[in-house]
């Protein structure tokens, strides 16, 4: 298979081809769960569009905790069929379908109780671990461990000794959630889905009751088109009440948003060779290693504000602060923060007015006809709830179609990455790079990583480390636009790389030159080039602005005084 570049061209052909011919199914939002649904409907053999509003995964899918989990959490509350059914697609993405995104990550459990709790949690811990062994695909991972205070310590020095007695390791697995999505899509388009970003769902096409496609702006070179399916899914998450409102019809359930917020923080602020996970008041509280960061997070709040920029308020952040530092022994201050970053979960509304107590499973309907509303769920069942959304949609197509067929498909960059690991010192004599800067390439691209090395080839200098954020290489900033489907600098800074939230500057000091990297690929002069450094000048101010805000309300206020680049 010869894996789909999503560059300027290909995205023109893309909506041209999307206005030529009636396709089988258009998918609305290029979201985890869009973005699933795009690939499980190509690999069943239908034509099939995907039309996102901004940039993939500019939504919940790049401001998630990171983590590919079952949920441990729901265990407690009985919701067995969720945890069971998560646990196998953990270890469907570990080992077939993504090993070179998505890596096994420890967590230890502090007990601060002697003897109950001991038992209490290693019970639910070794279901957890049973039901993943039992689910055929969770062998990859280590079993839980059960540890003394001393050895707990050992793993952990970070802790203070009298928060607790003993603790549990145990293991899950975190991805780079927007890298993902942008992989997925890629996938999707070399199976024949046709695909565009910053295209603009703004109605929708009816015939009598029927739905029958979608008026499509296009939010770069202007202008709109009709997009005609026989099928539409909308797969809009926090948005999809909206979407359906496009319609004038009332859906069949609703979506509620419940902000969540992260922190980032330097490695060498947390003495740690471990993930910690804690239980608070209301939820639980991670610390997730993130390279030679950590993200700690998260909140559970209901947000009815704007949804395109949830802001994360002072509050948010003293919260996170206060909890993480009842266990540090070296607590953490606003200093140490590099980066934060907020995003919304689509619950399904209507079991409890808490959001934290909102479910996590899915709902698919038909609410008219050629229309299919996908919504709830979780970032790890993105590939059930895709099967689930193209099933309904397959029903109303006048044509026998084949079954799902994803749980076999490897996203980009999978096939042969772990024969490309093996060969990781090899590949960096070749390329004139340190063994890291290739093993970096690897866990980002996969085999994929061939083609950014085929750019430094071409061109020496983009072998060379960003000055101001030398984890990442020129080239992968070329690449992000030239293959990945990049057409702003902030869709490089916060998604395709995370500069924005890894560096202290959050990205500032290298938006120029990221800039003027990316006009090479898109043409680019240099009064644009100045326009999209200060809007991302703009987007970052307003962002720390936001933070220093004390509610929602005003943090809100803040966050959006910094226009949208495009009107996308």
């Amino acid at each position: 298979m010869r894996t789909a570049t999503l560059g300027p061209v290909e995205r023109a052909e893309s909506l041209a081809r999307m206005a030529e011919r009636e396709l089988d199914v258009l998918v609305v939002g290029g979201g985890i769960v869009g973005a699933g649904a795009a690939l499980d409907a190509a690999t069943r053999g239908l034509s099939t569009g995907i039309v996102e509003a901004r940039d993939w995964a500019s939504g919940t899918s790049s401001r998630s905790s990171k983590l590919i989990h079952g949920g441990l959490r729901y265990l407690e509350m009985l919701d067995f069929a969720l945890v069971r059914e998560a646990l196998k697609e953990r270890g469907l993405l570990l080992e077939r379908i993504a090993p070179h995104l998505v890596k096994p990550v420890p967590f230890l459990y502090p007990l601060q109780h002697k003897g109950w709790e001991r038992w209490y949690a290693g019970s639910g811990v070794a279901l957890y671990d049973a039901m993943s062994v039992s689910s055929g695909h969770g062998r990859g991972l280590p079993l839980h461990r059960h540890l003394s205070r001393r050895r707990a310590l050992r793993v952990a020095p970070c802790l203070r000794k009298d928060v607790l007695v003993g603790a549990l390791q145990y293991y899950d697995a975190q991805v780079d959630d927007a890298r993902y999505v942008a992989e997925l899509v890629r996938t999707a388009a070399s199976y024949g889905a046709l695909a565009a970003n910053r295209a603009r769902v703004v109605g929708f096409l009816r015939e009598g009751e029927r739905v029958v496609g979608a008026r499509v702006r296009d939010a770069e070179l202007g202008g709109e088109f009709e997009v005609r399916a026989q099928q539409v899914i909308n797969a809009t998450g926090v948005w999809t009440d909206d979407t359906q409102g496009l319609i004038a019809e009332r859906g069949q359930f609703h979506v509620r948003a419940s902000k969540g917020i992260h922190l980032v923080v330097p490695r060498d602020r947390v003495n740690s060779s471990t993930g910690l996970i804690l239980r608070t008041e209301k939820s639980v509280l991670f610390v997730i290693p993130w390279g030679r960061h950590w993200i700690i997070g998260t909140t559970d709040t209901r947000w009815e504000l704007d949804k395109a920029h949830p802001a994360a308020s002072s509050a948010d952040i003293d919260y996170l602060l206060e909890h993480v530092n009842t266990v540090l022994s070296t607590p953490l201050t606003r200093d140490d923060v590099e980066g934060v970053y907020a995003g919304l979960r689509p619950l399904l509304a209507g079991e409890s007015e808490a959001t934290s107590k909102l479910s996590r499973e899915h709902t698919v309907a038909h609410p008219v006809p050629g229309m299919v509303v996908i919504a709830g769920g979780k970032y790890t069942t993105y590939r059930v709830m895709a099967k689930d959304a193209v099933d309904e949609a397959v029903r109303g197509l006048d044509h026998r179609v084949a079954d799902c067929c994803t749980e076999d498909v490897p996203l980009a960059g999978a096939e042969g990455y772990h024969a490309r690991w093996n060969a990781r010192a090899r590949m960096a004599a070749r390329a004139g790079l340190h063994v890291a800067r290739v093993e970096h390439l690897l866990n980002r691209y996969g085999t994929l990583a061939e083609e950014v090395l085929d750019l430094i080839a071409a061109d020496p200098r983009l072998g060379e480390p960003l000055p101001a954020a030398d984890d990442y290489l020129k080239a992968e900033i070329v690449y992000a636009c030239s293959h990945e489907g990049a057409r702003h600098l902030d869709d490089v800074l916060t998604r395709r790389t995370r500069i924005s939230i890894e560096t202290f500057d959050r990205g500032t000091r290298s938006a120029r030159e990221c800039a003027e990297l990316m006009a090479e690929v898109l043409g680019w002069d240099a009064e644009h080039v100045e326009r999209e450094v200060r809007h991302y000048e703009k987007r970052v101010e307003a962002e720390r602005e936001s933070q220093l805000q004390p509610d929602d309300q005003t943090a809100d206020a803040a966050r959006l005084g910094a226009p949208e680049i495009v009107d996308g």
